[in-house]
């Protein structure tokens, strides 16, 4: 099945690039496009992308709060792929707070950005646990009364559930997260699942965030 895609970004030159990248392949096709986030919800209604990828800095509208709309007023919007200059812009972070499944450098090389589009599209998120927990860490953590350490706390997630958020944030797979605590991977999938329908997270960039937010996990362990 081909996956479309839409690309949003102020620069014609890198919406052109990214262009030919993904067309190229026999897989992806690049369905819209659009040049700043005042113009994402036309397009994404119009052309029904399945990942979207999408700048933080652009006039009027930036990346973070487009993807805020897209996400409130779709109940099946797309996967948010953020493209982005610097990873340790504060802007990427708001914008994976925001609902967007990772990140991708402007300077990555192409076949990077392809399999980044494929991981986003199969529903996965791309989790960069040393870029999240530099982000986490130069804001610290909200503290008892903070929102994500409320999240946490009405989760009321299992030990084994707990076991398996830490080394989410470690950035282990559910293949080595089976393989660390010596269960299958089924039995994985199925703890990130309910840690993500009690945290109430899109997917496990959300929920890593909360584990960093709340204190849960130390951005400086």
């Amino acid at each position: 099945m081909t996956v479309r895609v839409a690309i949003v970004d102020d620069e014609e030159l890198i919406r052109v690039g990214l262009r030919v990248i993904i067309d190229a392949q026999p897989d992806l096709e690049v369905v819209g496009e659009a040049a700043d986030g005042a113009e994402v919800m036309a397009m994404v209604a119009r052309t029904r992308p399945d990942v979207l990828l999408m700048d933080v800095r652009m006039p009027a509208i930036d990346g973070i709060e487009a993807t805020r709309r897209l996400l409130a007023a779709s109940a099946e919007p797309p996967r948010v792929l953020v493209i982005t200059t610097f990873e340790n812009d504060d802007y990427v972070y708001e914008a994976l707070r925001a609902g967007a499944s990772g990140f991708v450098l402007k300077r990555t090389p192409p076949a990077e950005v392809v399999q980044a589009v494929r991981v986003v599209a199969r529903g996965e998120s791309l989790v960069f646990p040393a870029a999240i927990r530099r982000l986490a860490g130069a804001r610290g953590p909200g503290g008892a009364e903070s929102p994500a350490a409320g999240r946490l706390r009405r989760a009321r997630l299992t030990e084994r559930e707990e076991q398996v958020l830490r080394l989410m944030a470690a950035g282990l797979s559910n293949a080595e997260v089976a393989a660390e605590l010596v269960v299958g991977a089924e039995t994985v999938k199925t703890h990130v699942g309910n840690i993500l329908g009690k945290l109430g997270a899109r997917d496990r960039t959300q929920a890593v965030i909360v584990a960093y937010e709340s204190g849960f996990v130390s951005p400086t362990a």
